[in-house]
């Protein structure tokens, strides 16, 4: 089995070939191509490569599916006996991608 760890957006992701990610938004379109090279750790069967703190020449090849929006969360504030209260809501916008290719 062959699978990475890669960065994107100061997250780390383990990507391993034909699966599908969902990681923070991309700027891309559904369809579009695109290198995830701040590669961190690659493992083939028992070979094993690790940078410092990035490995030189690999890249993780992935196409952009699409946009999907994560679950919704409430932020209430409230301080007792002043009457106020303040509730909002936010739902982060994510990329999901499918890795095709790991190189390096």
């Amino acid at each position: 089995m062959k699978y990475a760890i890669v960065e994107s957006g100061g997250k780390q992701y383990k990507a391993v070939e034909g699966s599908f990610l969902t990681i923070d938004k991309l700027e891309a379109e559904p369809g579009q191509e695109i290198t995830l090279d701040q590669v961190l750790l690659v493992v083939k069967d028992d070979a094993v490569k690790v940078g410092s703190p990035v490995i030189k020449d690999a890249a993780v090849k992935a196409v952009v599916v699409g946009e999907e929006k994560g679950p919704k969360l409430i932020i209430f504030k409230y301080r007792p006996k002043k009457h106020y209260r303040a509730k909002t809501g936010h739902r982060q916008v994510y990329t999901r991608i499918k890795i095709e290719a790991i190189e390096g």
